[in-house]
């Protein structure tokens, strides 16, 4: 904020949690300077198939409130009992449970719908706060802050008009409210622009990687290496001097019974096969754990386990560790010299994920599995050992500099963020003249 100039004069604002403001701004009652009301009470019974739109919480997401996924109300019962809380264009929403402080503006398509329980419809005041100035207030760190106060001690995660009518906020004179949110409004465009741009890199740097491994793993390394047709459809022509196998012939099945002492593994369809035990926490999230571990199957070192429900998702692991893993996994072992690293690898690449796809059974998606009957008949590539080795540590290495990359544009877009949040604070609270900023 070095950029910026302080206002010539400041006073003390009577909240510890503010300190001073310019002298000739005021710190007021949230109700005395923003109109709030929250959405009624709702029931289920109350939906319809068809009529007034009802805003739920989810639809609280980026700038715009969203209908999508609502439910409908009966507009005679609405007319009745709820017409007064119809939205308008312009009206301000604020998310006080699932996302909690989350801010979002009714536009054209969304006038006329209710906004469920959870939501809180703000308007500022006529003459004495505009609207965008309310928003940043309540995006601004001095609004989290004051919420943060009202739940300390507390377990719920709700706050409401009980808690907005207890708060405080920062009140310039109306001609400055509407140009330093005219600033507010340039900048944050600048920096959300840059935040676009970023995520955008890092977006290309992940599809680079992705086809960084595909074309290593079924094309190999060498550019002017001769090709042939593999004469499986899904991995197209690959270098002449590869083997193709069906997995029966490079893999078997085991199932060795679990060792109270080793750790439980899982695998993830975004990372592959875990190397050491889980925390309860992703215990919680992805495995019931079974008191007795030799319920479990053993895995080692070479292994090919992979999640029969997530196979056709890329669930394959190459086992690195002695561990267990869950009795719904297959495990197989390795039947001659290879890089089960490889496989696994080639296993999760796009193609390889649509035949796995395919190979899988199940009336829905969420029921498709990939049994062991069917994926020994798939049909993989076999490189030379050497070639195998030396596309992994390829990949590898290319995959840790794209890795240092999203990482650096990741902090990047962090510190824009911190610098966007950082810049509406002080702008709301007076810690900025930007009554000249251009």
């Amino acid at each position: 904020m070095s950029r910026y100039k302080p206002y010539p004069t400041y006073k003390e604002s009577g909240a510890e949690w503010l300190g001073r403001i310019p002298e000739h701004w005021a710190l007021k009652p949230f109700k005395a300077c923003i109109d709030f009301q929250e959405g009624p009470g709702i029931m289920a019974a109350d939906f319809r198939e068809e009529g007034i739109p009802l805003l739920r919480v989810s639809g609280v997401q980026g700038r715009w409130a969203s209908l999508d996924g609502c439910n409908f109300l009966d507009p005679i019962k609405v007319a009745k009992k709820w017409s007064h809380f119809r939205l308008n264009i312009d009206d301000l929403l604020i998310s006080a449970s699932a996302s909690m402080g989350t801010v979002c503006e009714v536009a054209a398509d969304t006038e006329g719908a209710i906004a469920y329980t959870g939501l809180i419809r703000l308007r500022g005041r006529p003459g004495v706060m505009v609207k965008p100035y309310v928003r940043a207030q309540v995006v601004s760190s001095v609004f989290a802050i004051q919420i943060e106060f009202f739940k300390a001690g507390s377990t719920i995660q709700h706050f409401g008009p009980t808690h907005l009518s207890q708060m405080l906020v920062v009140c310039p004179p109306i001609d400055e409210q509407q140009s330093i949110t005219a600033y507010i409004d340039r900048e944050t465009a600048r920096i959300d622009g840059l935040v676009m741009k970023k995520n955008r890199f890092i977006e290309l740097l992940r599809e680079k990687r992705q086809a960084l491994i595909t074309h290593a793993v079924t094309k190999g390394l060498n550019p002017k290496v001769t090709m042939k047709n593999s004469g499986v459809g899904w991995l197209g022509e690959v270098p002449e001097h590869w083997e193709t196998k069906r997995v029966a012939a490079m893999f078997r099945e085991v199932i060795r019974p679990g060792q109270a002492d080793l750790p439980v593994l899982s695998i993830s369809i975004h990372s592959g096969i875990s190397d050491d035990e889980l925390s309860a926490e992703e215990r919680d999230r992805k495995v019931s754990l079974i008191e007795d571990r030799e319920k479990y199957k053993r895995v080692c070192p070479g292994d090919l386990a992979y999640n029969m429900m997530r196979a056709w998702q890329g669930g394959f692991g190459a086992v690195a560790v002695d561990g267990l893993v869950s009795p719904a996994y297959v495990v197989a072992e390795r039947r001659a010299e290879f890089c089960t690293e490889y496989v696994e690898l080639l296993l999760r690449t796009p193609m390889a994920i649509e035949e796995m796809r395919r190979f899988s059974r199940g009336i829905a998606d969420f029921r498709m599995r990939l049994y062991w009957e069917a994926f020994r008949d798939v049909v993989l590539l076999s490189p030379p050992v050497e070639e195998q080795q030396a596309i992994i540590e390829t990949i590898k290495r290319e995959g840790m500099r794209i890795d240092a990359l999203v990482s650096k544009t990741e902090c990047s877009i962090s510190l824009l963020k911190e610098r966007r949040s950082a810049l509406i604070t002080a702008a709301v609270t007076g810690q900025i003249d930007l009554r000249e900023a251009v």
